[in-house]
């Protein structure tokens, strides 16, 4: 990701961290295109990313600019993927790395973490739990604070996604893309990217519609959008089997929802169990074996098509941003 140094926070070079982050492929899966009648789906695999998940880029640009700051200690509360992400980074840059995870978070993210070297704290309850416990470590530790966008860095890695999608696509965007959307820096990273790039020049008017993916056991920008709450700020979400969704209180809600109505996409929400059938078909059908986070998309997918939201024939980019492999203790 860093061929993209010039529009990224770090200034020296020498203060680059990079385990080869970015450049995910661009799939075109034949099957689930001949058989549901998509001519033009794609597939970004950010699973290919160092730690098995597209979390290594924002951690990569964050703990960069910690590492030119000078920090000495980074700390961030994690669903799981983050926290192995920062770890590894922090290891490799040589700074020490506090995780704060739910307790019921499968065993491989918790002894990912261990491996590289991170301090592991296990908290009952969701990631707003663990944001809790950042906050009190803070007080009496000197860290750097890495929490979704509590910081500008991790965004700027995350909008590199959106710069690889209109390289990949000979910048054209397409016409829709489907992300999961929990904390959201990922979704408002590629907005950000895309809305850079038109300053640039380096592509037209056109911009995708978004869709945001959430879990139906946590649907916090589902419930704002439908109404049923001012915001998500006391909102009382469940653990789900795509762990990175169970996100109850979005820091970003705002700019999610922005981002939402500027490109007339919307949010929804999609069940454990349709997130584990999707897993096996597109391990089935394409030889794939995606989070559930990425899973949920499919789904997602299908029932934007039955509203006719979605038309078969639009260039239609779904991201899986993580690896199903780490998700087999939840999955099987």
């Amino acid at each position: 990701m860093w061929r993209y140094r010039e529009v990224l926070p770090v200034f020296e070079d020498t203060n680059i961290v990079s385990l080869g982050e970015g450049m995910t492929p661009m799939l075109t899966p034949k099957h689930l295109r001949a058989k549901y009648d998509l001519p033009n789906l794609f597939i970004k695999d950010e699973s290919l990313n160092p730690t098995g998940s597209f979390k290594a880029r924002g951690l990569s640009a964050a703990v960069s600019k910690a590492l030119e700051f000078g920090a000495e200690t980074c700390i961030i509360p994690t669903a799981g993927n983050a926290g192995g992400a920062m770890a590894a980074y922090c290891a490799a840059a040589g700074i020490k790395a506090i995780v704060v995870m739910p307790r019921h978070t499968p065993q491989v993210f918790k002894d990912e973490c261990e491996l590289y070297g991170a301090q592991l704290v296990l908290e009952d309850g969701l990631i707003s739990d663990c944001a809790r416990k950042v906050a009190q470590l803070k007080s009496t530790i000197a860290c750097f604070d890495i929490s979704t966008l509590k910081e500008p860095y991790r965004l700027e890695g995350k909008k590199t996604m959106g710069y690889e999608i209109a390289e990949q696509l000979n910048w054209e965007l397409p016409d829709v893309i489907l992300y999961p959307t929990g904390g959201g820096t990922g979704l408002i990273g590629m907005w950000k990217a895309f809305k850079e790039m038109q300053q640039l020049g380096w592509i037209g008017s056109k911009l995708p519609r978004m869709y945001a993916v959430q879990a139906q056991n946590c649907q916090p920008v589902v419930q704002t959008w439908n109404g049923k709450q001012q915001d998500a700020k006391q909102y009382k979400g469940s653990a789900s089997l795509a762990n990175g969704l169970a996100v109850p209180n979005p820091f970003a809600e705002k700019m999610i929802l922005k981002v939402l109505q500027e490109s007339n996409g919307f949010p929804l929400a999609i069940n454990d169990e349709d997130m584990i059938s999707a897993v096996r078909e597109i391990a089935r059908e394409e030889g794939m074996l995606i989070a559930p986070e990425g899973a949920a998309l499919w789904t997602a997918l299908q029932q934007l098509l039955h509203a006719e939201a979605v038309q078969h024939d639009e260039k239609i980019v779904l991201l899986n941003t993580g690896s199903g492999y780490k998700y087999m203790e939840n999955i099987v």
